[in-house]
């Protein structure tokens, strides 16, 4: 049996005339074509039977003589042609399946997918800061970005013995007081967003802006003591203000854009004053960080860090900076130092890595008198008067991812325990805050203003979930129930949810976020059209009273907020719901950043603690060898 033949018939040679003359159809060429001789010799030559074995074997030879396999030598290998052949083949093939494609889709034109756009945290993030950029006092630069200001205050201080006066700083609300103390604690509180959240602000595009803000802070706050001294015995606490009920000319009484300020704004100094100090001592020593690669800068900020709080802790100034102050007390009143002592002696030890300011923040004297021990409702709300649940979060990081140990972990394991608690409180299962229908928690027991405190909450929760989330904790106990670390996030992204709209009055609280905004909002500057024409004190007042909205937006001021009946009233007359503040501000812009997913995650883990040494052994010395006692 054979194999098919392709081109027809089977594989045996006919030596038969007729199939011979018959193939293809044309026997006339039969001499044009090559046969195979040995087939051939039996027809052609019957005589081939008496042939000698020498011919026959050279035909049937060179019938079937197989060619010869040719070599390459390549110098270290020698290879055939045809393995050769194989191998330019496969890489020619590779090529056309591999390489090719790349080359011609890296020649057409590159049309790059859309990038994630920005959350709603984000966005409203970038207009959160451009308040700071409204509230400048001093000479500003073109690249303060806000139209419709210009140079103001630039003879605050006329009446102080500092050299130059104290021009520059922030304005604190609608009107154009300077207040130090709640500036210093919102230089803190921008500082400690930028430490924990640097990757963040850089993937916005906000981390240098961010920086700046802080830089005009804490060049302001170093004019208002002798930050090159030693010792110092007194502090500039506020420029401007006003005294109740007054008719005379001043920062209330007046209606006017802070560029036309023509009345008198003095200086006001205390002797006294360690709430004050201390808070300032945390905002330069916590800016020191985040201008540590700024060696010069840093150092001159720590040297003044070091020395206002030598001055709290001066035993002659453990006075609250407010007391008998007619000026001051009315609007930001502290209640007490102890707060401002740990929170200043932790950010001086982040700062500096000098164990002596960890061991007066670990003190239990300074915890006893702080109030902490009375676990209080009121002592959990972070404010511009209580750094107590800030300092204790901050304190809790050190234990979190330090892990001291001795002598300091009893302190530190008690400011944890009440860390977890305050976290508690905030949770709508224990119901130790009322919330307004729409969901907005009071802090503030149903008083004015409430959302500054809702912000610093907030931040405060979501950090503490973003610690425990770096530490690969999944959540924490409130006595013996156990919540996720997803509950705290819940409770921040609810509040500030709430801040940008998610609320029955269907209303963004940040000025230009958003359709539906407050337009009346309680601010001079904003409500005096920027028509380069002077007003008096008085002459302002129609723009005060006027229904019309504000000319200025003041893009990213924070209302006070509504109350606890989820109403808002956009009156520029009733400041409690429309004026906005710079500690306000400050914590909503770090609740912002720590809740923003459009790019960048987790916390910055380390930079924080750079200054500090590594630490010493964890286990408490042995006891002393015993000795008998003597009778």
């Amino acid at each position: 049996m054979h194999s098919r033949n392709h081109w027809g018939g089977s594989f045996e040679i006919s030596t038969s005339g007729e199939e011979l003359s018959g193939y293809e159809g044309n026997n006339n060429h039969m001499h044009t074509r090559e046969w195979d001789r040995a087939a051939l010799l039996e027809r052609y030559h019957p005589q081939s039977q008496d042939m000698d074995e020498t011919l026959q074997s050279w035909v049937l030879e060179r019938s079937v003589k197989s060619k010869k396999t040719k070599y390459v030598d390549l110098g270290c290998i020698v290879i055939s042609h045809k393995a050769l052949k194989w191998i330019f083949g496969s890489i020619f093939l590779a090529f056309l399946l591999i390489a090719l494609p790349i080359i011609i889709a890296k020649s057409l034109p590159n049309h790059h997918s859309r990038p994630t756009p920005p959350d709603n945290y984000t966005l409203a993030l970038h207009k959160a800061l451009l308040f700071f950029n409204a509230q400048k006092s001093g000479r500003l630069g073109k690249s303060n970005g806000i139209g419709w200001r210009g140079n103001s205050g630039l003879n605050d201080g006329n009446d102080s013995d500092v050299k130059g006066g104290l021009v520059g700083g922030y304005y604190d609300a609608g009107d154009n007081t300077k207040f130090h103390f709640p500036m210093a604690f919102a230089m803190t509180m921008l500082s400690w967003s930028v430490l924990e959240y640097k990757d963040k602000y850089i993937a916005i595009h906000e981390y240098a802006h961010t920086r700046e803000l802080i830089k005009w802070g804490t060049d302001y706050l170093l004019l208002t003591f002798n930050h090159s001294a030693t010792k110092i015995n007194k502090i500039y606490a506020q420029v401007g203000g006003s005294l109740n009920s007054s008719t005379t000319p001043d920062d209330h009484y007046c209606w006017q854009r802070p560029e036309d300020m023509e009345y008198s704004r003095p200086a006001i100094s205390i002797y006294q004053g360690a709430d004050l100090a201390g808070e300032m001592a945390a905002a330069l020593a916590s800016a020191s960080i985040v201008f540590q690669d700024d060696v010069a800068y840093s150092k001159k900020l720590i040297k003044g860090a070091k020395t206002v709080f030598d001055f709290a802790r001066d035993n002659g100034k453990r006075k609250q900076y407010s007391r008998g102050e007619p000026y001051i007390e009315p609007f930001y009143n502290s209640t007490s130092y102890y707060d401002e002592y740990m929170w200043g002696a932790a950010w001086l030890y982040y700062a500096t890595g000098n164990s002596t300011y960890i061991s007066l923040a670990t003190n239990p004297s300074i915890f006893k008198h702080s109030k902490g021990y009375f676990l209080t409702s009121q002592f959990t709300v972070l404010s511009w008067n209580n750094k107590l649940p800030a300092a204790m979060l901050l304190l809790t990081r050190f234990r979190m991812f330090l892990s001291p140990g001795y002598p300091y972990e009893d302190m530190l394991k008690m400011y944890h325990n009440v860390t977890s608690l305050t976290m508690c409180s905030y949770l709508d299962h224990y119901k130790v805050f009322n919330r307004t229908r729409g969901g907005l928690i009071q802090l503030n027991r149903g008083e004015p203003q409430s959302l500054q405190y809702v912000a610093n909450a907030a931040f405060m929760a979501s950090l503490f979930a973003d610690y425990m989330e770096e530490i690969g904790v999944p959540g924490w106990y409130c006595g013996s129930t156990y919540f996720p670390m997803s509950a705290l996030k819940s409770f921040a992204t609810s509040q500030i949810d709430y801040i940008l709209g998610n609320n029955p009055m269907k209303m963004s609280y940040i000025v230009g976020f958003g359709n539906k905004f407050p337009r009346h909002v309680h601010h001079r500057g904003a409500s005096i059209p920027n028509d380069h024409k002077h007003r008096s004190c008085t002459g302002g007042w129609k723009w005060r009273d006027t229904p019309n909205p504000n000319p200025n937006n003041i893009t990213g001021a924070m209302v006070g907020g509504p109350d606890r009946f989820d109403k808002f009233h956009d009156s520029r007359k009733n400041y409690n719901f429309t004026e906005p503040t710079l500690a306000g501000n400050a914590g909503l812009v770090a609740a912002l950043i720590s809740l923003t997913s459009s790019t960048g995650s987790g916390i910055d883990r380390n930079t924080i603690f750079s200054a500090i040494p590594p630490l010493g052994p964890q286990n408490p010395p042995p006891p002393p060898p015993w000795k008998p006692i003597k009778t």
